[in-house]
């Protein structure tokens, strides 16, 4: 039995991310998983919450994130 469920885990590595305009496609989802926390980290006020918003997003698994509202 796996630890991690197996729908849990992301489909593919390559991932896109929206954040203050800035369109970025990833091929390693866990680099920019690094990238925003390092933002949320380093940042404080709008540029941190539009970090966390793309970083939540990319944990849960999504192919696409972004920072604004839909």
């Amino acid at each position: 039995m796996l630890a991690i469920p197996e729908l849990a885990m992301p489909r593919t590595r390559k991932v896109t991310t929206v954040c203050n305009d800035k369109k970025e496609i990833w091929d390693d989802r866990e680099e920019a998983q690094d990238f925003f926390l390092r933002q949320m980290m380093t940042t404080d006020g709008e540029k941190h919450e539009r970090a966390e918003c793309v970083y939540i997003q990319l944990l849960h698994g999504l192919d696409e994130c972004s920072d604004e509202d839909e």
